[in-house]
Formats: structure tokens, C-alpha cells, sequence
């Protein structure tokens, strides 16, 4: 759906803690068997104010979609933003990919409203 887009996206998502987090990525969302985008994508929170989450260089691991879930950094099996394909489910991570803190307040967490904008 978002492939036919050549823009940089914004995920925002509100968890039923109340807490608000996402990703600002590089490249349109979509399937794919491998990692992509660019060191321009990253995370942020507002737990309890402003957080944002920079690429640290060690790994290229950015975005990844399949049909099972929704990837956000990576490294040594744990993902900055992990989202079930049902966009219900959700867990948050320490990764090598942003070195972010947990995006909510417990790693996993139910959606209670996610956004998608793209930026043109």
C-alpha cells in the first residue's frame, strides 16, 4: 500500500499505557526479505518529554517489513520496535541499531491508536 510512495514516513503509536512513540523512516514501509533504508531513520518516545534515538553506525538494521510483523533496528535478536502484522501487539527494545531506551513504559505493550504519515 505504501510502496508506491517515495517519501519519508512517520509511525506514531499510542499505547494503551498512554505512553507515545514511533519511528521517522528514511523509506516507504513495505515487505521485504531483508533490512533497509538509511542512517536517516530513527526512534523517539515522549516518555516523559522529547526522546530521540540516532543511528549509531553498528549495524544497518533500520526497517524490515513481513507479512508476520513490522522491524525497527536490530541486533542480537532484539528490535528497537517490533509490531504483529494484527497492529495490535507490539514490543520495544534495547538495540544495537539506535541504543534506545524502551519506547514504552514495559518492553511489551498493547496499541491502543497508531498513525502513518507520509512526508512529501
Amino acid at each position: 500500500m505504501t510502496e508506491q510512495l517515495d517519501h519519508c514516513m512517520v509511525l506514531m503509536i499510542q499505547d494503551t499505557f498512554g505512553q507515545v512513540f514511533g519511528a521517522v523512516c528514511s523509506a516507504p514501509l513495505r515487505v521485504s526479505s531483508h533490512y533497509y533504508g538509511t542512517g536517516q531513520t530513527f526512534l523517539f518516545s515522549f516518555s516523559p518529554h522529547l526522546q530521540v534515538y540516532k543511528w549509531t553506525g553498528d549495524n544497518s538494521y533500520f526497517i524490515k517489513g513481513s507479512v508476520d510483523s513490522l522491524l525497527f533496528g536490530g541486533g542480537r535478536g532484539r528490535f528497537g520496535l517490533w509490531l504483529n502484522s494484527d497492529l495490535i501487539r507490539g514490543r520495544s527494545q534495547k538495540c544495537d541499531t539506535f541504543y534506545n531506551d524502551i519506547l514504552s513504559t514495559k518492553e511489551d505493550f498493547l496499541i491502543n491508536e497508531i498513525e502513518v504519515w507520509a512526508l512529501v
